[in-house]
């Protein structure tokens, strides 16, 4: 296959060929998400034979941040060069596309604009061109005419296309990645206790009562990543701060042709509200950015007390506050008002109008926080006594999934030839 790395075959190599009798696998994975699924398939590509599990606390794969995005192939541009984000977006965007076209999963490479409409933007979208170019990203620099010529409805001082952007049905892609790995894949099993004792792997009790022992174990929980590294006795040192992404659906799709994004806020991680073609020709519009009352509260009425007061408890939440409180407020205002919402659009979209946007599903992108308030802004991996743990892998993860996917099974592999 396209996708073993060299480093991974090398550990993989060290792996010893006999099984510890008692264990039900080698490699536990939590969460069925497509990191947690790129890992199992990593792992096997790299070390056939190696006995993998994979547990899913939903009834089915994907359901969280995996199945809840824009389905944009990032290009990487965003991204500080050298970052893991970049590294790994960059090759991921072009696996991702080559294992889609392999598998028939739908997709597109489709490019995108982004777009300044107010001339304080102008240096950042500049600054944007300078990183691309650092990232080896192609970018085309366009004036207000050529952008009409590939978005006849978009109005703007300045733009970039960058050509190496799609989308894809990561969805299709999560499962994909679980059947042809060949793990074990149990569904419905939240993971309530875990038990690491020396010379003895780690133990998981889930919620239904099930034991699954294995040598080593590897966190991919995504929204619950923070509280599972807990369970394991380690500490992560930042906290999950689940933020809703709202979208609403475009009544008029024939008005955007492809992705249009404006130049987002460096000092903010995310890269505000856009206007998204998908592969279905449905067009999407958002997300903002507001803070979920749990760590799954795809709606304001989904409220979780017991969650909501532990992120409160967290000192980085309130620095944080302290420091994009404007920001936030903003972004509260169009999650209430949808002509707030709708006037955001507009600065891109002119035609565009209250009537257009029908609600879509939201999603939350688990965005962990140090106790400073900083927000995390690369993919954070780390690991403990047989244990891995993705604390940190928002957007772009889905894109890069399979660079993160063989990173962490390089990991577990080293964990398991150690063990």
């Amino acid at each position: 296959m396209h996708y073993r790395s060299r480093e991974v075959v090398q550990v993989a190599r060290r792996v010893p060929g006999t099984r510890a009798v008692g264990y039900d696998c080698d490699v536990l994975v939590i969460g069925g998400g497509i990191v947690g699924l790129s890992t199992a398939h990593a792992i096997t590509r790299a070390a056939p034979g190696t006995r993998v599990t994979v547990l899913e606390k939903e009834p089915g794969l994907a359901r969280h941040q995996t199945g809840r995005n824009s389905g944009v192939v990032h290009s990487g541009i965003y991204y500080r060069p050298g970052s893991l984000k970049a590294r790994y977006a960059v090759r991921g965007a072009a696996e991702m596309i080559k294992f889609c076209a392999e598998y028939g999963i739908p997709h597109a490479v489709t490019g995108k604009l982004i777009v300044a409409t107010d001339r304080s933007e102008l240096p950042r979208l500049h600054a944007l061109v300078q990183r691309g170019r650092e990232n080896g990203i192609p970018v085309r620099e366009l004036g207000p005419a050529q952008i009409t010529e590939y978005e006849p409805e978009v109005r703007g001082l300045a733009a970039i296309h960058v050509r190496t952007t799609g989308v894809c049905d990561f969805t299709a892609v999560a499962r994909q990645l679980g059947e042809a790995s060949g793990a074990e894949i149990r569904q419905g099993a939240r993971v309530v206790r875990v038990d690491r004792r020396p010379g003895r792997g780690v133990a998981v009790l889930t919620a239904r009562g099930d034991i699954v022992r294995g040598r080593v174990l590897v966190n991919c929980a995504g929204l619950h990543c923070d509280e599972i590294a807990r369970l394991t006795g380690d500490e992560p040192g930042v906290r999950i701060v689940p933020f809703r992404g709202e979208y609403y659906e475009l009544a008029r799709p024939e008005l955007v042709r492809g992705l249009v994004y404006p130049v987002p806020d460096p000092a903010f991680p995310f890269l505000g509200v856009h206007l998204t073609r998908g592969i279905d020709g449905s067009v999407h519009i958002g997300p903002n950015a507001v803070p979920a009352l749990a760590r799954e509260g795809y709606a304001w009425g989904v409220v979780r007390p017991r969650e909501a007061a532990a992120t409160a408890a967290w000192p980085g939440v309130w620095h944080l506050a302290r420091r994009h409180w404007r920001h936030g407020a903003g972004e509260l205002r169009r999650s209430l008002s949808r002509a707030a919402f709708a006037d955001a659009v507009r600065r891109l979209l002119p035609a565009v109008e209250d009537g257009d946007l029908v609600r879509a599903a939201a999603g939350v992108r688990a965005q962990a926080v140090l106790r400073d308030g900083s927000l995390v802004d690369d993919f954070l991996i780390r690991e403990g006594p047989r244990t891995v743990h993705v604390l940190n892998a928002p957007s772009p993860a889905a894109t890069a999934s399979l660079p993160i996917g063989r990173e962490v099974a390089r990991r577990a592999l080293g964990a398991l030839a150690d063990d």
